[in-house]
């Protein structure tokens, strides 16, 4: 099977841009225009191409067969986009070395082509781009236009010679997952309802100007904390707290840096995202601008999926190109339209399956808690059985009230959270609990998990240990393997994850880590660690069956623990007996590991 390593130059000026567009904007867009194009099969020298869109794309179909071959590029989305998209080339497989670098070197990772190749040093990456801003293919001249080749074919090289370096031990299913992702966004096959984003978009303008007028905004009801905070309670919602920085004590989180304000503004109820919207004196709400770029987007066709692979520092997909569908909305019946627009094509439905409790079950079965991992997999209601412990009642009268305190206590305190978090987030969810009774929740929890409680200590312990360069273990044996010398934890995928530039300084508590990131340092503890490692397990868990399902049924996308793919109507029922087989199936490392799913199937994706 041949490599052949591609690079695009397209025309772009002040206003038409990747910086100004999403990829799928600004491919699809009528002013799109190829320069020029580079081509390398193999190791063969890399051939440069301009011309018209016809002249381009009758020399890309026959010189290349593209159906039998690997396709290679730095950020393929895009590449991939331009060869399918506007020269109707498919092929056989998508590789790409900016998803690469990410799972090599992290997400912190430089991912332009010039910061890999100084990082590899394998070359210099030219600047003959800056040149060609504004210039249409007919406003080179000919010495230009050559300059811009090679521009072009060197970028090709460096691509070419970064591969040949990165895929050495790069493990091969991950180069599978790769293509997988690539495919979601360059080969679309899910469609969107137009009339029901359109009605949609109607009613939360209309929705979001009755709110104001009933509230009779004005700046000083908006900017006042303790008005804008009881705004938020009429609506139902909690507003959100932080720990004041000169007192200590609880103070309103509203300012535009606050997380939990942050927050707010995707918050499920379009009133409440009216509300901050207002306050931070922006048009537009995020359901607004969301909804729009649905809408745009269905007008110019079918929806290419955008889910980056390797978005996070535990290696989990997650959203690109300004359509986050990893946190669509899906409570509430105005909040799921986004989902319902999302639909099969036709006589197609969507399978959505999902994995139960992954994270709990992994950190039980990974400490070693015998007991949490035996009653997950006699499918007990581990939450009740929590609740029962807690309330010192017998199962059967748990209230379903205290069976969500046993929800929250099992899936929030599983990572070293302490009484005063888990008040918060019991509050953000309408219950309120005294600080002692949650001290008294945080104790029969740690008492009921010790060795969960244990895993923390030992992981705490790695951090000090791989500052000493000393390989400690942690958690389940041959699972995960600690490399010291690059401040890694190695994932049963293969791949790190790193803490680099990791360092300490004492605190009060006695020592206190961090780590390096684009941000700054990020401070990081044992239950910290824990909950790095338990959820990049259950990436390489879900990756895997990911893989599976791909064999027999074409995966459109991913959000967090879930799978969705395209099935025939047909075909149904086996699909979904299939795929619910593949969300169960424990690969060999996880041995014992007790997994379960919940899945659902229907034309659109939003009544799954």
């Amino acid at each position: 099977m041949d490599l052949i390593t591609v690079d695009f130059e397209t025309f772009y000026d002040q206003d038409f841009s990747l910086t100004k567009l999403t990829t799928e904007e600004y491919v699809r867009d009528p002013r799109f225009e190829v320069i020029g194009v580079a081509v390398k099969r193999n190791n063969e020298g890399t051939q440069w191409a301009s011309g018209t869109h016809e002249q381009i794309k009758e020399w890309l179909q026959s010189e290349f067969n593209w159906g039998k071959s690997m396709v290679l590029a730095h950020n393929m989305m895009f590449d991939g986009a331009i060869l399918q998209w506007r020269f109707g080339v498919k092929p056989f497989v998508f590789l790409d070395t900016l998803c690469m670098g990410r799972a090599l070197h992290g997400v912190e990772v430089g991912g332009s082509l010039k910061a890999m190749t100084e990082r590899y040093g394998v070359g210099e990456k030219g600047t003959e781009v800056i040149n060609a801003k504004g210039k249409r293919r007919l406003d080179f001249t000919a010495p230009e236009l050559a300059r811009y080749g090679d521009y072009c074919v060197n970028d090709v090289e460096l691509t070419y010679k970064l591969f040949a370096l990165m895929h050495k031990g790069f493990p091969k299913q991950e180069l599978r997952l790769i293509d997988l992702t690539l495919r979601m966004f360059i080969d679309p096959v899910l469609d969107l309802d137009l009339p029901l984003l359109e009605q949609h978009l109607e009613e939360v303008q209309d929705r979001k100007h009755k709110l104001l007028e009933s509230v009779g905004v004005d700046k000083e009801l908006l900017m006042s904390n303790p008005k804008f905070a009881e705004l938020l309670k009429d609506l139902g919602v909690e507003p959100p707290m932080k720990e004041s920085p000169t007192t200590g004590k609880q103070t309103l989180a509203l300012a535009k840096s606050d997380e939990g304000f942050k927050a707010l503004q995707a918050h499920e109820d379009v009133r409440v995202q009216a509300l901050v919207a207002a306050r931070l004196g922006t048009k537009s709400t995020l359901e607004e601008t969301r909804t729009q770029r649905f809408i745009d987007i269905a007008k110019r066709g079918l929806l290419p999926v955008p889910v980056r692979y390797y978005a996070a520092h535990t290696g989990r997909w997650g959203g690109d190109d300004k359509i986050n569908l990893q946190n669509l909305p899906s409570r509430g019946a105005n909040a799921n339209k986004l989902k319902k627009s999302i639909v099969a094509p036709a006589g197609h439905y969507v399978v959505d399956a999902d994995s139960a409790q992954i994270e709990a079950r992994v950190l039980a079965w990974l400490a070693g808690q015998d007991d949490l991992v035996t009653a997950f997999e006699n499918k007990e209601d581990v939450y009740k059985k929590m609740a029962a412990a807690i309330y010192n009642k017998p199962e059967e009268d748990v209230t379903s009230a205290e069976r969500f305190v046993g929800k929250t206590t099992i899936l929030g305190c599983g990572y070293g959270m302490g009484a005063v978090k888990f008040q918060a987030q019991l509050k953000t969810f309408g219950h309120d609990m005294d600080i002692e009774e949650a001290r008294r929740v945080i104790q029969i929890y740690r008492s009921k998990n010790d060795q969960i409680v244990g895993l923390w200590k030992q992981s705490q312990n790695v951090l000090i240990n791989m500052l000493s360069n000393i390989a400690a273990p942690i958690g389940k044996d041959g699972v995960l393997e600690v490399v010291p010398k690059q401040n890694a934890i190695r994932l049963p995928s293969g791949l790190l994850m790193r803490y680099d530039g990791l360092d300490y300084e004492q605190g009060e508590q006695g020592l206190e880590f961090s780590y390096k990131t684009r941000k700054g340092r990020t401070r990081i503890y044992g239950g910290k660690v824990v909950e790095n490692v338990c959820q990049g397990i259950a990436r390489c868990i879900i990756g895997e069956q990911m893989l599976r399902i791909a064999k027999r049924y074409r995966v459109v996308l991913t959000v967090h623990d879930a799978i969705a793919c395209v099935v025939k109507e047909s075909e149904v029922a086996a699909a979904v007996e299939y795929v619910e087989q593949c969300m169960r199936w424990v690969p060999d490392w996880a041995e014992g590991l007790p997994l379960n799913c919940e899945s659902g199937y229907a034309n659109s994706y939003g009544e799954c």
